[in-house]
């Protein structure tokens, strides 16, 4: 308990750099690998804590990694700070108002992620050098989770190869460990060639590429029947072909993401979807290629570096909200459906409370929380080169679906520093029970190489596939 309260106590002494360094980043919202400002301001709080400090690490300009201490194990702490197209709202209100701009805003809460987690490492940092323990920290800076896949090109790059464990966490409703349930994803572009003509004069000599793309889509949607429930396949024009109904539509993009629980389910599936492709192609007599853009592994679990975190957890109990912070989330919540605030409820397996607005209790281990909810993230990546544990962090009204202006709206607010400094103690006292305990980070490796041996990592990003970086916008003098 003192080992605790003393990593504890190096958080609290940190916070309020991390909270002004959270807020810094909610102010400029930046998209997939466009974050040269956000990243840039976790480079200068690192050099600012003493680390030693690596840029555009594995290729990605907007990546960035901190290293502190010598010798021992490497304990890697990840984080992010990309944002959300369409989500900008002013901090602290209740009601929709958009700010000025191009619209961008922190939905997901990167903006605390990236900060909670610098500011986990730096208490390690302070508590490696005040006691002398050998080993080190490593923050990772990662850029583009939302669909870009940043760290399935950092982990493909090699940047996580002698890492010993890693430690996250996500913005949520309530504070627990997050269940290793998510869904490996490709994102993949089929593009349709066919040849145009006049629709009404010569229809004969046209061979439709819009044509194709629905066929496709009706070939998908009745393979629906056919795969197993816990997998998805969404689907979005990218280019339709044009306006003009009077022309047959010579080129069609169409973008297909691909979902599956298992790494191995989601090739097998991708595999079907582009038989149908082919298949409406040959329908069409048109042309069919196709390029993926990203892909995601679920993600790994390793239970014995779940139980330390979820130990950390209960040690500190819930965050301390205030009769103002349950205020504002109540007021948050009055913008909100029933169903959407029972639905982190039905998620997390509990009672549904519609009074209760904050959480006040961790949740309890691997309670199937999210299970029937699942999204993708990149982290599932790093947790099959690397034991992995993952963190949610409570940092917004229970009932706040993610996405959402609600979700920008409390980004800056003190429930949401609250929330953030309460994870980034647990996330700093599993390091330091890992470092200190050779035996536990034995046990935590052995667990991750006897599921790797089963199933060996296959990285869903083929290796021709290059991330799409973002050119920086020179200001003008």
């Amino acid at each position: 308990m003192e080992n605790q309260d003393q990593i504890w106590s190096y958080v609290e002494r940190k916070a309020e750099p991390m909270i002004g360094l959270s807020d810094a980043v909610w102010d400029v919202p930046e998209l997939n690998y466009g974050e040269f400002a956000s990243c840039a301001l976790h480079k200068n709080a690192l050099e600012a804590q003493g680390f030693r400090v690596t840029t555009n690490v594995g290729g990605l300009p907007t990546a960035v990694m901190g290293e502190a201490g010598a010798g021992g194990p490497v304990i890697a702490i990840l984080g992010e700070y990309d944002a959300l197209p369409g989500l900008s709202q002013a901090a602290g209100e209740a009601t929709h108002m958009p700010l000025p701009g191009d619209g961008s805003g922190h939905g997901c809460g990167h903006n605390l992620l990236g900060s909670a987690a610098l500011l986990a490492a730096t208490a390690v940092k302070d508590w490696l050098a005040e006691t002398g323990a050998p080993g080190r920290v490593r923050y990772y800076g990662c850029p583009a989770e939302e669909g870009g896949a940043g760290k399935g090109f950092m982990v493909r790059e090699g940047v996580f190869d002698d890492v010993d464990i890693a430690i996250t966490w996500h913005p949520a409703h309530f504070a627990g460990v997050f269940p290793a349930a998510s869904l490996a994803n490709q994102i993949i572009d089929f593009t349709f060639t066919g040849r145009a003509s006049h629709a009404a004069a010569a229809p004969h000599l046209g061979r439709s590429a819009l044509d194709a793309a629905e066929l496709m889509n009706v070939g998908v949607n009745y393979m629906r029947e056919h795969m197993l429930p816990s997998s998805r396949i969404h689907y979005a024009y990218q280019d339709a072909g044009g306006v003009a109904p009077n022309v047959v539509q010579s080129r069609t993009v169409i973008r297909y993401t691909v979902r599956a629980t298992e790494l191995d389910e989601l090739l097998r599936l991708t595999a079907r979807v582009r038989k149908i492709a082919d298949g409406a192609a040959l329908m069409t007599e048109t042309m069919v290629s196709s390029a993926v853009l990203s892909g995601m592994a679920n993600l790994l679990g390793n239970t014995t570096l779940e139980h330390v975190l979820q130990a950390n957890l209960e040690r500190l109990g819930p965050p301390q909200f205030d009769e103002a912070d349950r205020a504002f989330a109540q007021s948050i919540r009055e913008s909100l459906t029933p169903e959407d605030i029972a639905a982190p409820f039905v998620a997390a397996c509990l009672p549904i409370d519609p009074e209760k607005s904050l959480c006040d209790a961790i949740l309890p281990y691997r309670s199937d929380s999210f299970r029937t909810m699942m999204g993708s993230t990149d982290v599932g990546d790093v947790s099959w080169v690397v034991p992995t544990a993952q963190a949610l962090g409570a940092t917004c009204a229970i009932g706040t679906p993610f996405h959402t202006w609600q979700m920008t709206a409390q980004g800056k607010s003190p429930l949401a520093h609250k929330g953030m400094v309460h994870v980034a103690k647990a996330m700093a006292g599993t390091a330091i029970d890992v470092l200190r305990d050779e035996t536990l980070l034995a046990r935590v490796k052995r667990e991750h190489a006897e599921k790797i041996a089963k199933t060996p990592y296959v990285s869903p990003i083929p290796p021709d596939v290059q991330p799409p970086l973002v050119v920086r916008a020179v200001q003008a003098a």
